[in-house]
């Protein structure tokens, strides 16, 4: 019956709250109030089942409070180990729970609010009743509760308290008899002696003290103004309301068994079901194996054989081309993977019926040409390999003669105009691949010309290329270690110095990457990046190097060092997100950064791809305040149209008119023209690639003073940039 009138005053509470909190709403809007919490502390705070939304007792009246003082509170749980701790960090408004005014870890001073309720604190021994003085006790508490420790400590002077990360820890201790018993708070306490290993664990009630509930801020004008503010709100609360809030959490069954309880609670009945089942499998095993020796050798056999066409299946023909290879070192063998083009047009338009009798001509024309030296098999669906051993280069042409060409024109000699398109990649068997055996391997080469030759929309055959099978492999390689790599630091963020020459001034930085794998050790981004741009990736590196960008900035700011940055934005980004301008201004504003601070690099080739795309995105960041580049400058792209389409604010020339290739006095005559042009159209150069003094001499007469490249300093990682940048000079 309590729990019913409880339930319905926190209804009725309820309702009037929202009722009050909407007409409010009406009339103004609500400031934003950060609240952090710790975790540890159900049913105070904790998260529902299944869902990240913290909630509680505290929760509930915290909000109300906020809500009716004019804020909009969200709830995070504190990163810190303690409440002391969190109350130093730029994370939170304001913190739950203090007892009293305590001082910060760094010695702050702080403000308290009204109380907002106010909580039993016992203690828990092992054994139950016992006559207990908190004066003279030794207490295990958790860290988080050093800022109620606090509090404690100025109740009990004589109390010697003793604190654990976890729980676990602290039941330990009790238990190995270290502390006299443990403290908090008495509703946590109903929450975690539901656990069964806790069953020897006793509340002592006769030693209960009442601990406030307060939020607090350190001190300062603003501090002292937000308390100011959320302590009105906590006087409309009345008791009722406070009470209806309590009795709505308290009876509620939170606690979740884990695996660990129930084996715990119910350890020996599991172990006997798991006995007496292990028995019957025991028993269902030897009379199933008893009633499949009958059938192994069909099975076998069946398993070797693919039943539609009657050559072999996958796995046998692994093992026969294995033994052959084995077997005939001294002859050349090619495998070949071929596959029909648009094969499910043929099921769909003629039948299934249709598409069975074509595979089984073909695998009929190919056993036509075999002999005990070769192997052929049928992979899956259309495809099949073959192990063929060549007396001769001519015999390839000849095996296309008698299978592929019968196979090609299978429905026309049948009066039906489809003509069959069969793509084969080829794989030579090389010398090396004999000492080690994989027949996978060469599989995966000879699918890897095939899907080549079908991209191109060609048929016929096409022999394996060597240097793209390790370009595959790498693709794939990569792909699948690139989260882990940047998690692990593998993946780095370097920064490269760019410099005003008549001053040896550092005035920015380019940020790059670079990857010291386990594996491989440190790669250059000329193999890792096109690889990662080919499966698409290239865009997870990209948002990881801006944001570990902005964070060095930030952290740069704070230390009073208002730096630049250089980001490279490629084309591949742009087929992930076409709202680039709205994650970099996201960035920005995450990290506290002015807009001129992040430079945005656009690969000049992005522009020829998708020019409209292209310029309207530069035109966008720039509305924000970002400085867009025009990178590779020179490099190949060049269009003076381009210049003339998009308004960008500093051009990045590539220094490839000056390499010792080609007319290099027509090299310099060019490099002054597009300085002067980019002048002229009201846009800054920076030269990148300067690795002679002799070039920066030549820049510095034409008027482009900013420079990059090895003369001054290569890429270094960000802690080596900033000691360099920090003397101002290179």
């Amino acid at each position: 019956m309590r729990t019913k009138q409880a339930g319905f005053l926190y209804g009725l509470t309820v309702f009037f709250l929202c009722t009050a909190s909407l007409s409010a709403a009406a009339e103004t809007s609500l400031t934003p109030l950060t609240v952090g919490v710790p975790a540890d502390r159900c049913p105070i705070f904790y998260k529902e089942h299944n869902s990240d939304t913290v909630t509680g007792i505290g929760i509930d009246l915290m909000r109300i409070a906020a809500e009716r003082a004019g804020f909009a509170p969200t709830f995070r749980y504190i990163e810190e180990e303690n409440v002391k701790q969190a109350l130093d960090s730029p994370l939170y408004d304001v913190v739950l729970p203090l007892g009293s005014a305590i001082t910060s870890a760094k010695g702050k001073h702080t403000l308290v609010t009204d109380n907002l309720f106010q909580t039993p604190f016992t203690i828990v021994t092992v054994h139950a009743k016992r006559k207990l003085s908190l004066n003279i006790l030794h207490v295990g508490m958790l860290e988080s509760l050093k800022g109620g420790a606090d509090t404690i400590q100025q109740l009990y002077p004589g109390i010697t308290i003793t604190f654990y990360k976890t729980t676990a820890e602290c039941v330990h201790a009790l238990r190995a008899k270290k502390v006299d018993a443990l403290l908090h708070n008495s509703y946590v306490w109903s929450y975690l002696l539901q656990k069964p290993a806790y069953k020897d664990l006793a509340v002592q009630p006769l030693v209960m003290f009442p601990m406030d509930f307060r939020a607090g801020v350190t001190e300062t004008p603003k501090g002292k103004a937000l308390i100011e503010k959320l302590n009105g709100g906590i006087a409309t609360l009345t008791d009722t309301q406070r009470q209806a809030v309590i009795l709505e959490y308290t009876p509620r069954s939170l606690y979740r068994y884990t695996a660990a309880d129930y084996l715990y609670r119910y350890g020996l009945f599991l172990l006997l079901t798991l006995l007496l089942t292990a028995g019957s499998i025991t028993l269902a095993i030897i009379h199933i194996r008893t009633t499949h020796l009958k059938h192994e050798e069909k099975l076998r056999q069946l398993m070797n054989q693919d039943l539609l066409t009657g050559v072999l299946s996958m796995s046998a023909f692994r093992v026969k081309a294995k033994e052959l290879l084995r077997s005939h070192p001294d002859k050349v063998y090619v495998l070949s993977y071929s596959n029909i083009r648009d094969f499910k047009y043929i099921n769909e338009s003629l039948g299934m019926d249709a598409g069975d009798e074509l595979l089984c001509f073909w695998a009929d024309k190919g056993k036509s040409i075999t002999t005990d030296e070769d192997a052929l098999g049928r992979i899956d669906a259309d495809h099949f390999a073959i192990l063929r051993h060549l007396d001769s280069l001519e015999q390839l042409d000849a095996d296309v003669k008698s299978v592929v060409e019968p196979v090609r024109d299978f429905f026309i000699n049948r009066n039906q105009e489809i003509r069959v398109q069969i793509c084969t990649g080829v794989y030579v068997v090389t010398p090396d691949d004999l000492e080690d055996i994989q027949i996978d391997k060469m599989l995966d080469c000879a699918r890897l010309a095939e899907s080549r030759l079908r991209k191109n929309h060609k048929s016929n055959f096409e022999f394996y290329n060597e240097e793209q099978w390790k370009t595959g492999k790498l693709v794939v390689d990569l792909a699948n270690h690139l989260p882990a790599a940047i998690e692990s630091n593998e993946v780095q963020v370097w920064y490269q110095p760019q410099v005003d020459y008549t001053t040896g001034i550092i005035i920015g930085a380019e940020a790059l990457t670079r990857w010291n794998s386990t594996n491989r050790g440190w790669g250059s981004p000329a193999d890792f990046i096109p690889a990662l741009e080919e499966t698409g990736l290239v865009f997870d590196l990209d948002l990881f190097v801006w944001e570990r960008a902005c964070q060095d900035l930030h952290r740069w700011n704070q230390e009073g060092k208002h730096r630049t940055v250089s980001v490279n934005l490629s084309r591949a980004d742009f087929a992930k997100d076409t709202d680039i301008p709205n994650h970099f201004l996201h960035l920005i504003q995450t990290y506290q950064l002015s807009p001129d601070q992040l430079h945005i690099e656009i690969t000049e080739s992005a522009y020829v791809d998708n020019p409209e795309l292209l310029i309207n995105t530069t035109n966008r960041l720039r509305r924000h305040g970002f400085q867009v580049e025009m990178d590779d400058f020179g490099s190949g792209y060049s269009s003076l149209n381009m210049l003339k389409e998009v308004q960008v604010d500093r051009i990045k020339l590539d220094l490839h008119f000056l390499t010792e290739t080609g007319d290099q006095r027509k090299g310099r005559i060019i490099i002054e023209h597009i300085i002067n042009m980019a002048q002229a159209l009201g846009m800054e150069v920076i030269a990148e690639g300067v690795e002679y003094k002799d070039q920066a001499c030549f820049l510095k007469e034409l008027g482009c003073t900013e420079m990059q490249g090895f003369l001054f300093q290569k890429p270094m990682p960000a802690k080596e940039f900033d000691m360099l940048a920090s003397v101002q000079k290179v």
